[in-house]
């Protein structure tokens, strides 16, 4: 029962994030681009460290950001700025800026080359 009410919970928080009823988000929160068919909902600060706020990104964007760095690195950074800022995620934006909005490929671990 906790489970439902949680999930429920979430839809209705998530909707209010859009904006308005039945309004779905229309860009990725990380790379700007339009949402394709799949969104997924990122903690910015991951719940295992106190974040309650969640944004929308395309799955590959979502995987890119666990790539480049650990749930302790991502509270430490806190906003999607300083996330942006990281420099495996500066080149995944760059890569990522002219796919279309349901592009996808795998994803690998990205590291920081120096």
């Amino acid at each position: 029962m906790v489970g439902r009410v949680r999930r429920k919970a979430g839809l209705a928080a998530a909707e209010a994030l859009a904006g308005h009823r039945g309004a779905a988000p229309v860009r990725c929160a990380l790379c700007d681009r339009p949402l394709g068919e799949r969104t997924e909902w990122h903690h910015v600060v991951p719940r295992s460290e106190g974040g309650t706020d969640t944004v929308p990104l395309h799955p590959i964007c979502h995987r890119a950001i666990h790539a480049a760095a650990d749930n302790a690195a991502l509270a430490r950074a806190g906003t999607l700025d300083a996330i942006r800022d990281l420099p495996p995620l500066a080149r995944f934006l760059r890569w990522i800026a002219d796919k279309p909005a349901d592009f996808h490929a795998p994803t690998r671990r990205l590291r920081d080359r120096h």
